[in-house]
């Protein structure tokens, strides 16, 4: 069973900063791109960071130069450094890849999401 497991969120005043992880674990062949995305009450889901297998990364205009995407390839892990947090990054964030389990094509799989609050 193919699963992506979120750990790091919490309450966090404004200002602060916060680490958020998720690994993927099961019968994986590839792991292609590594995001997250967040929704905030009342509102859609958005990306905020992207990163592919190559290390490219592309990051909503809301979070560029408060957060860093990375990932750890051999570990099938992305983590998200979020600096400088603000209340109205306040959100549910949750994980996805783009991954290729044996015999089948790459899908997109979704963590369960874990949530952030920052507190003014």
């Amino acid at each position: 069973q193919v699963q992506l497991v979120e750990s790091g969120g919490g309450l966090v005043q404004a200002g602060g900063s916060l680490r958020l992880s998720c690994t993927a674990s099961g019968s994986i062949s590839a792991v292609n791109a590594m995001g997250w995305y967040r929704q905030a009450p009342g509102k859609q889901r958005e990306l905020v960071a992207r990163i592919s297998s190559s290390g490219r990364t592309n990051y909503a205009d809301s979070v560029k130069g408060r957060f860093t995407i990375s990932r750890d390839n051999a570990k099938n892990t992305v983590s998200l450094q979020m600096n400088s947090l603000k209340p109205e990054d306040t959100a549910i964030y949750t994980c996805n890849a783009v991954m290729t389990v044996i015999a089948t094509i790459p899908i997109d799989y979704w963590g369960k999401g874990t949530l952030v609050t920052v507190s003014a």
